[in-house]
């Protein structure tokens, strides 16, 4: 049987994506509820809950625009110029956080600058992750095989809602993330300010939801013809499900509960897009077999990546065992 290459390569970097999300949400979702803790040793519990552990987390988003640049060269050269300011802002947020990791605990002098830096950085970052993907939802401009939209289309009232929406549900994951690996005091506060972030994220779920299939008629027609429509009707109700979970294990003070009832809500999320998307890779007119590499290019690459990817989701799940349980102002990164 022949495989299909280019279908293998778009879940590999469906996944890579979406391992990004579920792991550097919550690191990114701790940078944007920094401001709100007055209290410098919870700050630095804040930061040493995730200090072992981010660049590693990192590591997805250079295995999925990498691959993109490889195995989707074409999808590559339309994505870039449409997405170039979001795209630069990110990175740009990511490197000042990264930094602020390091010189945060080499001086006292400008240590309020780098707490700036770490949450301004994540911040943003989480922004521009949000406008990226409602630009791509909304549909990119596509003639003669190149991008053919304007500078500032990424920009709209959708991408805004859309970026906003993930810096809420990145705060919530950072949330749940301190709950599950706090005691005590910071605990108590993070499970407070979890509960109204859960509200308000899956506020913003359900109508990012229902504009969504407004965007583009084919992605009306995915959600409710048959057998779109089966999917369409599941994910919601998942979707509730996990919300339930979420507000009864933060009322019932559990602590792994609802960090896994956040992650899930972007996780069913995320198989909405998959949903909106397939078989593009970028909407509203770009096909995976179309943008994909020559099939010698993606067999010759899968090689690699068939070693790599496993070995990355080793050391990942290794350095979360290694650091597992509470942390609390004695431990941690110094």
């Amino acid at each position: 049987m022949e495989l299909d290459l280019p279908f293998i390569w778009a879940g590999i970097i469906a996944f890579a994506v979406l391992t990004y999300v579920v792991l550097d949400g919550f690191d990114l979702g701790i940078g944007i509820l920094f401001p709100l803790q007055p209290d410098e040793s919870d700050r630095d519990v804040m930061m040493n809950s995730v200090a072992p552990v981010w660049d590693g987390n990192e590591t997805w988003l250079v295995l999925g625009g990498g691959g993109l640049f490889a195995v989707f060269p074409l999808a590559y050269s339309v994505v870039m110029p449409a997405l170039y300011m979001p795209i630069i802002l990110m990175l740009l947020a990511l490197v000042f956080r990264g930094v602020a990791f390091e010189y945060r605990w080499r001086t006292k002098r400008w240590k309020p600058v780098w707490d700036v830096a770490f949450a301004g950085g994540s911040a943003v970052a989480a922004l521009m992750q949000g406008i990226a993907l409602g630009a791509l939802v909304q549909g990119i401009e596509i003639q003669d095989r190149s991008y053919a939209g304007g500078w500032w289309d990424w920009l709209t009232p959708f991408s805004v809602l859309t970026g906003i929406a993930v810096v809420f549900g990145y705060a919530l994951l950072g949330a749940t993330w301190l709950v599950l690996k706090t005691e005590g005091r910071l605990q108590d506060r993070m499970r407070a300010r979890a509960r109204p972030l859960a509200f308000v994220t899956l506020g913003f779920i359900g109508l990012v939801s229902l504009l969504t299939p407004f965007k583009d008629p084919v992605y009306f027609q995915r959600w409710f013809a048959w057998p779109g429509i089966a999917l369409s009707l599941a994910v919601p109700l998942l979707v509730a499900i996990a919300a339930w979970k979420l507000i009864t294990g933060l009322r019932d003070d559990r602590d792994l509960t609802p960090f896994l009832a956040a992650q899930s809500l972007f996780i069913l999320s995320f198989a909405g897009i998959g949903i909106s998307f397939y078989p593009h890779i970028v909407p509203p007119s770009l096909t995976i077999q179309e943008a994909a590499a020559p099939d010698a290019s993606l067999a010759f690459t899968l090689v690699g990546t068939a070693i790599l990817v496993p070995l990355i989701l080793a050391y990942t799940a290794y350095s979360y065992w290694v650091f597992r349980g509470k942390i609390g102002p004695d431990s941690g990164y110094h």
